[in-house]
């Protein structure tokens, strides 16, 4: 094992909550970063990606915990690390070579020693000759490029970057992706080890030495293991494939067992600890699915989820809950970080409203336990009417009452979109409406 450069030890964050109680965002974590590699830390949006950036920066203290710079509490240690942020940063007044020098003149270097060494900085990351331009002259990546060299500037020993390409487009990003590779490879930047904070699998696989996944509510490690894959990696090799494809299954089943550290050989075929103990739904409504299906039916093949992502801006976790309710009821197929639209998806895409409905009550009833649960267990009833409590029973015991909740939110837009059952929020009651009865007596069944 290389050198331990920041070593964080049970770190917990909890904020205070209006009534009192505290609430926890990061649960007791562990989290090292040695010498010689580049991180890549990655979860679903509240999970806590960015807070633990912050308490492993410095910025932010830990409710619980330490973190340890070089073996020495952090708050008692000249920590040397820099912050490379998605929004750019820059000082809009200054020009570039100033927004590069701010971060020098800030440590007290003299004006000949900062102008040097900012003027080296920026013809390593490609603005030799834009140094006198103003952040408002410059593109997105070029922008980007400044913040990297301010980042630089100062020899951190870890530098992190927050999402720091995902505001680009996709070939700017994939470019300087590239060049932080380029410059990290060929030690052309004194940079001892990077922390990336990202949404993007295949970035993560690209640049990463070893990739950390988080869990939320609250936040937790789910799974930490090193890429063995030699640079430059082909995105198109099976074993690449392979990792974005557990990586993704990783994000998308919280309520499957991740292993905490896992084997080079288990990343390339991973293998399941059995089926869940309950399906899980994915806080998606039918109107997103049906968006989602509407885009990929005027697509051929399949498609990669991260270049779909950046077409319709959107966050790579917003997207995701989506395509696995879609792959949940059988309108897609996800393999290998890539999603394909299957015939059913493509027959709901052409059908109009209310032929989309009878398909996706059809699939629900044939796929989704809980709705098939709701629709049969009011069936069941003289009155066609059932407490809410009656299945939030039934959920607590295979999740958090927060999660129990948000099944229960998910299964009524899905029931009411399908006509199968409706919910009233006021009286805490699952219901089937009077048109869905005559409906079910005129031969529609409630599935076997």
């Amino acid at each position: 094992m290389s050198e331990t450069i920041i070593d964080a030890r049970a770190i917990e964050k909890f904020y205070a909550s209006p009534e009192g109680k505290p609430i926890q965002v990061i649960a007791p974590t562990d989290i090292s970063i040695h010498a010689g590699e580049i991180v890549a830390l990655l979860g679903p949006s509240g999970s806590g990606k960015s807070t633990l950036l912050r308490i492993l920066t410095g910025l932010s203290k830990p409710s619980a915990g330490q973190v340890l710079w070089h073996g020495q509490p952090f708050a008692e240690s000249r920590a040397n690390v820099s912050i490379v942020f998605q929004s750019f940063a820059l000082f809009p007044w200054l020009t570039v070579l100033e927004n590069v020098e701010a971060a020098l003149k800030a440590k007290g270097m003299s004006a000949v020693e900062r102008r040097k060494r900012s003027l080296r900085i920026l013809d390593v990351v490609g603005l030799d000759g834009f140094e006198q331009a103003y952040p408002k002259e410059l593109s997105g990546g070029m922008k980007q490029r400044v913040g990297m060299a301010r980042a630089i500037v100062v020899e951190p020993e870890v530098m992190f970057m927050d999402e720091a390409f995902s505001a680009l487009d996709v070939l700017t990003a994939e470019n300087l992706r590239s060049e932080l590779l380029d410059l990290w490879q060929s030690k052309r930047i004194p940079t001892r080890a990077i922390f990336i904070v990202t949404h993007n699998i295949h970035e993560a696989v690209s640049l990463a030495d070893r990739i950390i996944v988080l869990g939320k509510n609250p936040g937790k490690v789910r799974t930490d293991f090193r890429v063995t894959m030699p640079h430059p990696r082909d995105e198109k090799a099976f074993e690449f494939s392979a990792l974005v494809d557990h990586i993704y299954k990783v994000l998308t089943r919280p309520q499957e067992p991740a292993p905490v550290a896992a084997p080079a050989e288990a990343l390339v075929t991973p293998k399941s600890d059995g089926a869940p103990q309950y399906q899980m739904l994915p806080h998606a409504r039918p109107g997103g699915i049906a968006g989602l299906l509407e885009i990929l039916a005027e697509r051929e093949g399949p498609y990669e989820m991260h270049t779909l992502a950046d077409e319709l801006a959107f966050e790579i976790d917003d997207l995701l809950p989506i395509v696995d309710a879609g792959a949940m009821l059988g309108f897609l197929t996800v393999s290998e970080g890539k999603v394909e639209i299957t015939a059913e998806g493509r027959r709901f895409a052409d059908a109009d409203i209310t032929a989309r409905k009878e398909i996706f009550r059809d699939l629900a009833l044939a796929r989704i336990t809980l709705i098939r649960q709701i629709t049969r267990a009011l069936a069941s009833k003289s009155d066609k009417t059932l407490s809410d409590e009656f299945f939030h029973d039934i959920l607590d015991e295979h999740f958090s009452e927060e999660e129990a909740r948000h099944q229960l939110d998910t299964a009524v837009h899905w029931g009411r979109y399908a006509e199968l059952f409706d919910y009233d929020a006021a009286g805490g009651k699952f219901y089937i409406p009077e048109e869905t009865e005559t409906r079910i007596e005129n031969g529609a069944g409630v599935g076997t």
